[in-house]
């Protein structure tokens, strides 16, 4: 049998724009893979892995001309990693599982961990909604995650279309559903309640990632009114609607929203009192406006246990306004960490100190700075944010302070400074060179060394005659 096409020719195919060969090349991929999944015996890469038994994983190849994602994470309820394995449909699935029962698979004990990644498309949907019906029909399942996506060939313009049959299939298949634990969704389209139905009919859902999805009607609120649900976290990247508004998510932990388009406040918080991590981050637009930290979560009477918040502006306009610190330190009262990313380096610093006002239990904040050459378009103008800090604040919790670009060596060294003074019971500075940059040669080798010597002016002249007993450390 001939060999089937190499993932880089068909990669490269796309990136030459010549879709008719990629559409070729990808069909004759899948039908000769296809064809030679024996029926009698497990493939290798299908078999679980030695070390840990009981784990089956299978995935699309080529998601939209990109190497699979692994679909492990950091959260202590995760399975151990798994390695992401190759199929390029549900029925080299269906085979393949159909021979793992064969070779004893899918006895009593194994199979507890069941992750797939596929692409919405029939007709292999029914066969995988079969397949896994069957599986966890044998109450054994402790973990199933699916990652479904566009086919490669298929035009964006159809995610209207994905999306129904999505919600099609989640309907048609509700026992595969009800064990659902992982669910990340690309380019899918949703009506107006249909996010809020997908994760009641999941009962076991703890972590759900939106990516590249959007209401049909972009200019209405995507609203999660699911009090009873077990979800544990949430992931938007570039979902398309007017705002988020978490109404009540009350097992709710994590909460990340990365670029997002839409005017308003990217989320707001109601009922999530178990709510301990935060991330935005996007690169601000022209049409957005800076908006206060209190818009996102003064709605919200419960969410007074966040003790993680990262922000990361992309080295565009900073995008939060700085605000009075009696606006958030209720909901700041058990912050401990704080990450600041990605700061343009024209800006000054003092005004991220209202967050160290609002956070009297903070102990850690990080900053990363980097002047990027690079402007997308249709960026908001950068700015710089002016912030005075109160003149008797002393912040007794504050241990460690890290910075990360030192290339502006006066406001650095004034802000740390500021810093010293505020924080009294501040034990470390760490200074380090800068973050990598796509677009930028931040790590060429005289920029590094240039960089290093501003941070040892830096240290020098931040300790020169003092007598604070605060350790700076160039790292």
């Amino acid at each position: 049998m001939a060999e089937a096409p190499d993932r880089e020719e068909l990669d490269e195919a796309r990136r030459r724009g010549e879709g008719a060969r990629a559409r070729r090349l990808a069909r004759e991929r899948t039908r000769r893979l296809e064809g030679a999944v024996p029926t009698a015996r497990m493939p290798r890469r299908w078999r679980p892995s030695d070390s840990k038994p009981g784990q089956l994983t299978g995935g699309a190849e080529h998601r939209r001309g990109k190497r699979p994602r692994r679909l492990t994470g950091k959260r202590a309820a995760e399975p151990p990693a798994r390695a992401s394995q190759t199929a390029t449909g549900g029925r080299w699935g269906e085979q393949s599982a159909r021979a793992s029962a064969r070779a004893g698979v899918c006895g009593s004990s194994a199979l507890k961990v069941l992750v797939l990644s596929f692409y919405m498309s029939f007709p292999h949907l029914s066969s995988i909604g079969r397949l896994v019906e069957g599986i966890v029909s044998l109450g054994n399942t402790e973990w199933l995650e699916f990652c479904i996506s566009l086919p490669p060939t298929e035009p964006l313009g159809r995610a209207i279309e994905i999306g129904q049959e999505f919600m099609a299939f989640s309907r048609a298949y509700p026992v595969a559903f009800s064990w659902l634990t992982t669910l990340t969704l690309e380019y899918h389209d949703f009506g107006h309640s249909g996010i809020t139905d997908l994760i009641r009919t999941c009962g076991r859902l703890r972590h759900l990632k939106l990516r590249v999805c959007r209401l049909l009607d972009l200019h209405s609120t995507l609203k999660i009114d699911v009090s009873c649900s077990q979800l544990q976290e949430l992931e938007f990247i570039g979902f398309g609607c007017t705002r988020i508004k978490l109404v009540s998510v009350p097992k709710l932990r994590q909460v990340e929203c990365y670029r997002w388009l839409f005017k308003n406040t990217p989320v707001r918080f109601g009922y999530v009192p178990e709510l301990r991590g935060l991330v935005l981050s996007s690169k601000a637009k022209a049409w957005q406006e800076p908006f206060a930290l209190s818009e996102c979560l003064s709605t919200s009477t419960v969410a007074r246990n966040l003790s993680k918040l990262t922000l990361c502006f992309g080295y565009q306009m900073i995008w939060i306004q700085p605000e009075s610190p009696k606006q958030l330190v209720v909901m700041f009262r058990n912050l401990t960490s704080v990450r600041l990313f990605r700061i343009i380096s024209e800006c000054d610093l003092s005004w991220t100190l209202f967050i160290l006002e609002a956070a009297p239990a903070l102990q850690d904040m990080t900053l990363s700075r980097h002047s990027c050459v690079k402007t997308p378009e249709k960026s908001a103008e950068k700015t710089n944010v002016v912030w005075e800090p109160s003149k008797d604040l002393k912040h007794l919790n504050l241990k460690v302070l890290q910075i990360y670009g030192c290339e502006d060596e006066d406001k650095v060294r004034n802000y740390i400074r500021l810093v010293m003074e505020r924080a009294v019971g501040l034990f470390i500075i760490q200074l380090y060179g800068e973050s990598p940059c796509m677009y930028c040669d931040a790590t060429n080798l005289e920029r590094s060394d240039a960089e290093k010597t501003s941070r040892r002016w830096i240290k020098e002249q931040l300790t020169y005659g003092s007598s604070s007993s605060v350790e700076i450390i160039i790292c």
